[in-house]
């Protein structure tokens, strides 16, 4: 067989090393606590899961759909962000309905990027991010991101030392892995940046909802002149816990979400229709729910920070994301992210993801996800206690 171009330019999946030891234990009968992959497992609201039930029982939402998302839906994402931002969208030229904000990404970045341009995303980060970049044949320059870094002057300097001159800017808050949260005025200068350098953003905006602690995360769009440069992503994922209906969406400037409609057109025929119906109910219903999953992470980020503090793993409370990202602790530091991730499932019977699977600069860190209930999680701290 020849070589596939694109494959090669992958590289390793890093979290495989882990998930082999962990299913590897699991097979032996061992109990391994998996707070390693963010997969929420808080069930679907019940209205949102009997409108789906209602909607799958008529003949005509069998049919193909309409890749960019039918009008309803379409109407229902622009009111949802007049209501959530005061944002006024237009719901045909500014709204795509995407099968979740992972595939949006990806094709948005693969009807932009041509081989050869550059494109800055953060590092670490969530993995579509660069790696889309990739797969579309660009040139990936990272952004180094952490609490010892300026992102400003980083993205200054990358974009002066750049040649060709950087086309994207890939960026999402609150962020993934890292919790990092921002204001306005951080949107604010990334709009001027972007404007005065003719860069496109796309904002990744999964986390929206899963917010605590009284933080409001503001909307990339909510700047002005922002709808001039990008477009913002957002997944019903975390926010109404539906992670494998694969619902998001793609709003912003119109040549943007122009672009990811056509290369959709050729693509796909949409989603499920019974899925997009109740997914405007999601939207348009009760925010109570989304209240309520908000709760339930905060409970477990508060048991296992507390946790996490109480046998000498300092970690600071994230302010957003359904994730705790938590810095090695001195004595293993030297020992980086995967082994010391396989350490803690053998011996503390715990699954975390490495860090370094995000990127090189997460060497350090690992990253818990919140997919346990506080009887687990602290069931988990006992195990690391043993071993730290």
């Amino acid at each position: 067989m020849k070589e596939f171009t694109r494959m090669s330019r992958l590289p390793p999946y890093v979290f495989q090393v882990v998930d082999a030891l962990k299913m590897e234990l699991r097979h032996k009968g061992e109990d391994i606590i998996d707070l390693g992959m963010g997969n929420p497992d808080i069930p679907t609201p019940k209205h949102i899961v009997d409108k789906l039930v209602e909607a799958a029982r008529k003949g005509r939402n069998h049919r193909y759909s309409a890749s960019a998302g039918i009008t309803k839906l379409r109407l229902a994402i622009a009111k949802w962000y007049k209501r959530r931002f005061k944002v006024e969208l237009d719901p045909d030229s500014e709204v795509i309905a995407t099968i979740g904000a992972k595939e949006g990404l990806a094709h948005l970045v693969l009807a932009t990027i041509s081989p050869g341009d550059v494109v800055f995303a953060p590092n670490p980060t969530y993995p579509i991010h660069p790696y889309s970049v990739i797969l579309a044949g660009g040139d990936l320059r990272s952004i180094p991101v952490g609490p010892d870094r300026d992102f400003f002057e980083d993205l200054a300097t990358a974009t002066k030392q750049t040649w060709p001159s950087p086309k994207m800017l890939i960026i999402s808050y609150p962020h993934n892995p890292t919790t990092a949260v921002v204001d306005k005025a951080f949107f604010e200068k990334i709009v001027a940046f972007c404007r005065e350098n003719d860069i496109i953003v796309i904002h990744d905006f999964a986390y929206a909802d899963l917010v605590f602690d009284g933080y409001q995360p503001p909307s990339f769009l909510q700047i002005p002149g922002a709808k001039e440069i990008g477009v913002e992503m957002f997944s019903l994922s975390k926010s109404y816990s539906m992670a494998g209906w694969r619902v998001g969406f793609c709003v912003g400037n119109p040549n943007i979400v122009g672009a990811l409609k056509r290369i959709k057109s050729y693509l796909d025929y949409g989603i499920f229709q019974p899925i997009q119906i109740a997914s405007i109910i999601a939207l348009n219903g009760p925010y109570d729910c989304v209240n309520e999953i908000v709760g339930i992470y905060c409970k477990r980020r508060d048991t296992l920070v507390d946790g996490l503090n109480r046998v000498g793993w300092s970690v600071e409370k994230p302010k957003g994301t359904m994730f705790v990202w938590a810095k090695i602790p001195e004595p293993y530091l030297k020992m980086g992210s995967i082994e010391f991730s396989k350490m803690l499932i053998k011996k503390a019977r715990v699954a975390v993801s490495p860090g370094i699977g995000f990127g090189e600069y997460g060497d350090d860190y690992v990253r818990f996800a919140l997919v346990e209930n506080p009887h687990r999680i602290k069931q988990a701290i006992k195990g690391l206690k043993q071993v730290l």
